[in-house]
């Protein structure tokens, strides 16, 4: 009983991580990344469409986002849906390809980013403790209904203590590691 709710700490955790690594992957940086468009949904038809599903993404070079519709008839929707999405991108289209190119951050608006990167490393942080919590609970109750006894359940929490370290100082280095892609010039 002990393991499986260690295993569910661990998988929740996994999960906080993998959320927080989607979240990041948003956060702009100096370079050209096609993840800044995940958000962007462009009205096709009269269904809003993921601009995954109208277009091919490509990063021909560093600063430099390039997308080719499936569809032509489609372009002025997407870039529409890209000015609208409040990137801080200006799209511009030759009838058949759209370019984004990507302007150089400011060193104050690399700091604003920094502060973001950081805001979602503590909303996982968060979710962690709240996994952490559940995990405790549900080995207190074990103890207390007699189905460990009080050494097991002590090793359990301390396997669970190591467990979530582990898992915050995860989350410490992946925002590190965006904090520097940010402030990369």
């Amino acid at each position: 009983m002990i393991q499986e709710t260690l295993d569910e700490l661990k998988t929740a955790i996994s999960k906080a991580h993998d959320s927080l690594k989607r979240e990041l992957a948003k956060v702009r940086t100096g370079r050209a990344n096609p993840d800044i468009l995940d958000s962007v949904r462009v009205e096709y038809y009269g269904s809003m469409t993921p601009l995954k599903q109208l277009a091919s993404i490509s990063v021909p070079e560093p600063r430099m986002i390039m997308l080719k519709p499936f569809d032509r008839s489609s372009i002025q929707a997407i870039e529409r849906a890209i000015n609208s999405a409040q990137l801080g991108l200006n799209p511009s289209n030759d009838g058949e390809l759209i370019r984004i190119p990507m302007p150089p951050l400011t060193e104050e608006r690399r700091k604003d980013l920094v502060k973001v990167a950081r805001a979602k490393g503590e909303d996982c942080k968060v979710a962690i403790r709240k996994a952490r919590h559940d995990a405790k609970d549900m080995l207190d109750a074990l103890e207390k209904d007699g189905e460990v006894g009080a050494d097991e359940a002590d090793r359990g929490r301390k396997s669970m203590e190591e467990i979530v370290k582990g898992g915050s100082d995860e989350v410490d280095r992946l925002v590190s590691d965006k904090e520097t892609d940010i402030m990369e010039v």
